[in-house]
């Protein structure tokens, strides 16, 4: 079933728009629901794990607590 949804974009967006739904011999709206389906269902991870992950220290063990400060804070506030 289909809603009914009104949304606010920048004017000269809109002939710009319209210009490619009919490029594409579709309506605006269906551009637009493809556009929040493609967004929507992406399987992104999490902020915190994608950049955990090209943060890690080099298969390092982490220092000892209390030895390095900056990674105790930065520990306690992400790691948690």
């Amino acid at each position: 079933m289909k809603s009914k949804l009104t949304i606010t974009i920048d004017s000269e967006l809109v002939p710009a728009a319209k210009r490619y739904a009919r490029s594409k011999g579709v309506s605006l709206s269906a551009v637009i629901e493809q556009a929040l389906r493609e967004a929507t269902e992406k399987n992104e991870p999490p902020f915190m794990e994608y950049w955990r992950e090209r943060f890690a220290m080099s298969r390092k063990a982490p220092p000892e607590p209390g030895t390095d400060p900056r990674y105790d804070y930065l520990a306690r506030k992400y790691l948690k």
